[in-house]
């Protein structure tokens, strides 16, 4: 037999049918396990900040971190209702929220548009509420954006790659490409996972299809 999915994994939660979550924040190792620096704010003046989801977080985060001008990286949940969701709550997909990756970087060394080529050959855009054989609202692909400027930039890439997509016989892109909300840290057990996990599990693959022309 098949397994079913829940409905609810698969649609996002109205704001009645949320969970309530809490006031209080979650508290984390503020140090990065790889870089060694900060992983909350203050950041320094010349760092822009960027929020991605593509599927699991931990695989996610690694895509990131090892990049020249990344200055810091941190998973959690965004894009949702509830505030300040623990790990399983957002499983239960009634969170709404996105399993994402906070990325910090130095725009005079690794541009957005670097970072976004990064995201698109990651993971693979077109598969609405999963990821590989991940599969719930948390692992869509999404792209929350901090200013217009990124807006633009991303709804640009989108449509640069959906033609790439297309030219190799792919289908239509999912991502949700959205204004940046609030960013609520993982637990610190989930930060920077896979330098810490080195065997641990990564459940992304991309398309194989080239960002660029």
């Amino acid at each position: 037999m098949f397994n079913r999915i829940p409905s609810h994994k698969l649609q996002l939660p109205t704001a009645e049918t949320a969970l309530p979550g809490r006031a209080k924040e979650m508290v984390v190792d503020p140090v990065h396990y790889v870089t060694g620096n900060t992983v909350k704010v203050p950041f320094p003046q010349y760092c822009e900040r960027a929020i991605f989801g593509l599927g699991c977080f931990w695989g996610a985060e690694k895509k990131f971190w090892n990049i020249d001008g990344v200055y810091s990286t941190a998973v959690g949940y965004s894009a949702g209702i509830t505030p300040n969701p623990t790990y399983e709550e957002t499983c239960t997909g009634l969170t709404g929220h996105n399993e994402v990756v906070l990325v910090v970087f130095d725009p005079r060394i690794v541009s957005y548009e670097d970072l976004l080529k990064v995201f698109w050959e990651s993971h693979d855009p077109t598969q609405g509420m999963k990821q590989g054989n991940d599969t719930g609202t948390q692992y869509r692909s999404g792209i929350y954006c901090y200013s217009a400027e990124q807006q633009a930039q991303a709804e640009s890439s989108a449509a640069h790659y959906q033609t790439q997509l297309t030219l190799s016989g792919r289908g239509e892109i999912t991502t949700e490409i959205l204004p940046a909300s609030e960013f609520y840290y993982a637990e610190t057990y989930h930060q920077q996972y896979l330098a810490k996990n080195p065997q641990g599990y990564c459940g992304l693959g991309g398309t194989g299809v080239c960002y660029e022309d």
